[in-house]
């Protein structure tokens, strides 16, 4: 039993969690943390809109023609950004996992690697970028006790004001909005033992002095002793400062190796594509050339054919939910993809390319007045402006588009556009075609 083909239908505020405590000498642990930022991002409403053209917003949708998931992802492509750290293939993975990879692809590639759903959702390079998928919340740092001053018999112990770091904090934005004069400059250099030698690098949970005091050092701790300024400092603290450095270093390189290879694989990839796009263009036009000469040697063709030479699947006018109007505005013929689709009868070719839910399609008027369109598409053999004859191949079936499975959307219109669909099959046998 032939299978029918069918139809589907188509952040963070950022609140200072500032802590202002009075001490006698704020103390800080200083650990790495590096915050990476996305330079081309998208918004989670305008990945929706891409979605929506893509798949009908169906983040889970598995045709079966090599693409994943809500943003249509190619296996290769998924693995090559990173999808594979969230699931083996788009569509196992989550809305906001498949948004993360796409961001990456968006940064990469650019929106041209969704060519048709980008432009009609206003998908560009920037803009805000969508929540990180599955990233539990930072922990918020527990409120330090208010220390209880100390007095010895000679000093009063200091007070200086505290700022407890939270995710998303640099200093120049601390340093502002706590109003620290002399800028993030005098922050870094009074929490410069806290912050180490890179002022970029704070982490959630620092506690930060803002005025700084001189600080009492605490009873149970004994006095520093004068440096022998005759050897050399320690250099305990250098050599780790040094380690880290180092390690900052390698973890740069090895990532731009990382990125290179990507790019080089891509680059491969693409060229592989071009070549492969090039040899069907050169075998397209020697089949189209072995065609022309082979009607100019037979008599003339019927003045109708059928698209396929198969039998229907879901008839005309079928009622169902699945189909925007309420009913199916063509029938199926349920065929494998790469099965040639022939033009109905003579005529110009008005549109050949990406229809939306239809997939690639073709669009022909007829020398009668009337429209056919072939949809859901693998490849086209025809552009538009070009002339037919019935019988003529114009494309290759498929399942683009809105599409369940392979098969043959065929449609008979009285006009160009959606909604003056009439009886195909009625169309085909008032030309002769036994169907």
């Amino acid at each position: 039993m032939a299978v029918r083909g069918r139809h589907r239908r188509r952040q963070q505020s950022r609140i200072n969690r500032a802590s202002l405590t009075v001490t006698a000498g704020g103390a800080g642990l200083a650990l790495p943390l590096v915050a990476a930022g996305t330079a081309d991002a998208a918004s989670a409403d305008t990945w929706a809109k891409v979605a929506a053209c893509e798949s009908s917003g169906d983040w889970s949708i598995n045709t079966g023609n090599g693409y994943y998931g809500g943003l249509q992802f190619k296996q290769s492509t998924w693995e090559a950004y990173g999808g594979g750290a969230y699931a083996s293939r788009a569509d196992l993975a989550s809305k906001d996992q498949q948004i993360a990879v796409a961001e990456k692809v968006l940064d990469g590639q650019g929106p041209g690697a969704w060519p048709a759903c980008s432009q009609k959702a206003g998908l560009t390079r920037g803009g805000p970028a969508p929540a990180a998928p599955e990233a539990a919340p930072p922990p918020r740092p527990a409120k330090a006790p208010a220390a209880t001053p100390t007095t010895t018999p000679q000093s009063k112990a200091g007070t200086a004001e505290m700022y407890t770091v939270v995710r998303g904090d640099t200093l120049s934005q601390i340093a502002e909005e706590q109003r620290v004069k002399g800028g993030w400059q005098r922050l870094y250099q009074a929490n410069r033992e806290r912050v180490g030698t890179d002022p970029d690098l704070i982490v959630p949970g620092q506690r930060l002095q803002l005025k700084p005091g001189a600080a009492t050092p605490p009873k149970d701790r004994p006095a520093p002793r004068a440096k022998d300024r005759t050897g050399p400092e320690p250099t305990g603290k250098q050599a780790a400062e040094k380690a880290a450095a180092k390690a900052a270093e390698a973890k740069k390189a090895a990532d731009a190796k990382k990125a290179a290879e990507a790019r080089k694989a891509e680059e491969a990839r693409k060229a592989a594509a071009a070549k492969k796009a090039e040899e069907a263009k050169k075998a397209a036009a020697a089949e189209k050339k072995a065609e022309e000469a082979k009607k100019v040697s037979e008599p003339s063709s019927p003045r109708f054919s059928s698209p396929v030479d198969a039998g229907t699947g879901t008839p005309y006018r079928a009622s169902g939910s699945s189909w925007s109007k309420g009913y199916h505005t063509g029938v199926d013929f349920p065929v494998p993809t790469g099965t040639s689709v022939k033009a109905a009868a003579s005529g110009t070719v008005v549109s050949a390319g990406w229809g939306g839910s239809y997939g690639y399609q073709v669009v022909i008027k007829h020398t009668d007045g009337k429209y056919s369109q072939y949809a859901h598409l693998s490849a086209l053999t025809v552009r538009s402006g070009q002339s037919v004859q019935a019988g003529q191949r114009i494309a290759r079936s498929g399942s683009t588009g809105n599409s369940t499975g392979p098969h043959l959307h065929f449609e008979v219109r009285t006009g160009p556009g959606f909604g003056s669909d009439i009886d195909p099959l009625a169309y085909l046998r008032g030309g002769g075609v036994k169907v």
